[in-house]
């Protein structure tokens, strides 16, 4: 098969939407399909041996310069013409999605959608609220142009509905399990990541440091953990556009930012903390507590969006209600505390992301281009 995919992000952005997506490129090429990608900036000129067409764009500044918006150009529509594709995916139609959604109905090929990202909710933590309704039909609007739409989770799904969205089916969740290992545990990343208190208990955050993800929660569940727990300490792995205002709001003594990390400094990160700290409301799914379940380490997050998805409560992890700062340093503080209960959730977490793999997963979404194929009038 014959697949082009637009993505509002990739490489060298790494996010949950970036994992996906070049983890489904890397299954689909082992599985002998051929796909083009369209990407915004200056991604590499391929990827696990499928082409990538770069788009010239505009950083999305001042509300958030890490994402480049792709600007359309004649050159998408040759160069989709040029490649001539049985199906096109469109990845969290906004911009260069969005507009690869509309060509791709111009020239009446079949076209699938996947919902990735809560954009509207995303417009309030940005503070450009007035911006909410406009997104939300706008999004509407792209996606029932496809044949096919994919959330990421059973709760996105049911959004999804509620927006009006249409021909609404489940991705299945999938996490790299031989990357993220419990034995990627390593004593100096451990004494980096509590700025050389190794033996303090540890709880972790990794990710996209941004408004939407709630993070200012953190400081004070840190002040109420360490009256349970003294001597607590919080890694924060990642950057964003908010990290400098996190930077005012955590505590220096007991906060260690360490900028991004990749490959096996990544899992090292994932595997050293005691706990996963995960306070975001606007998760679709939360591909980064997967990560922390495959490296053994149990996660507290917030009973919102595409989170229960994952965290199966008092198994996995707990599940919080936002903004319950007691009862976050509470459960926090009962995994960093009780070495046989934080053994006992992580094992359980380990076998969990076992169940999720990225090879069931993209077959299951060939099986969506399929039905996607199926479902379009004839060219």
């Amino acid at each position: 098969m014959r697949i082009s995919m637009f993505t509002e992000v990739f490489l060298p952005k790494i996010d949950g939407v970036v994992t996906r997506v070049t983890r489904t490129l890397e299954q689909l090429s082992d599985l002998g399909h051929e796909v083009q990608l369209f990407a915004p900036g200056n991604p590499p000129a391929e990827y696990a041996g499928c082409e990538v067409v770069a788009v010239p764009g505009l950083s999305f500044k001042p509300v958030y310069p890490e994402i480049t918006v792709g600007i359309p150009s004649p050159k998408i529509n040759r160069e989709l013409k040029r490649f001539n594709p049985d199906v096109v995916h469109a990845v969290n139609p906004v911009a260069l999605a969005a507009y690869g959604s509309i060509i791709a109905r111009q020239q009446g090929r079949p076209l699938l959608g996947s919902f990735h990202t809560n954009v509207p909710d995303y417009t309030e933590s940005l503070r450009i609220g007035w911006l909410r309704q406009p997104a939300a039909s706008w999004i509407r609007m792209v996606h029932n142009m496809a044949a096919v739409n994919l959330c990421t989770s059973g709760p996105m799904v049911d959004k999804a509905i509620d927006q009006g969205i249409r021909n609404v089916e489940l991705w299945p969740k999938a996490v790299d399990t031989q990357s993220y290992r419990p034995d990627r545990f390593s004593p100096a990343m451990r004494e980096r990541l509590t700025d050389g208190h190794p033996e303090a208990p540890l709880v972790v955050y990794v990710g996209r440091m941004s408004l939407e993800k709630d993070l200012d929660q953190l400081a004070p569940i840190m002040r109420a953990v360490r009256e349970q727990v003294p001597g607590a300490r919080l890694a924060m792995v990642g950057s964003g556009p908010a990290i400098d205002e996190l930077k005012q709001l955590m505590d220096p003594a007991f906060t260690t930012f360490t900028g991004y990390m990749s490959g096996s400094e990544l899992a090292e990160a994932f595997a050293s903390g005691d706990v996963f700290a995960f306070p975001s409301t606007t998760e679709t799914l939360g591909l980064v507590a997967l990560e922390s379940f495959a490296s053994g380490v149990p996660v507290v997050g917030a009973r919102a969006g595409g989170i229960p998805f994952v965290i199966d409560d008092s198994r996995t992890g707990y599940l919080v209600e936002p903004g319950d700062t007691a009862t976050w340093a509470d459960r926090i503080s009962q995994v960093l505390l009780d070495a046989s209960l934080r053994s006992s959730l992580g094992t359980a977490a380990r076998a969990e992301a076992e169940r999720h793999g990225w090879r069931a997963a993209t077959e299951r979404v060939v099986d969506f281009y399929e039905l996607a194929i199926e479902g379009s009038p004839r060219r």
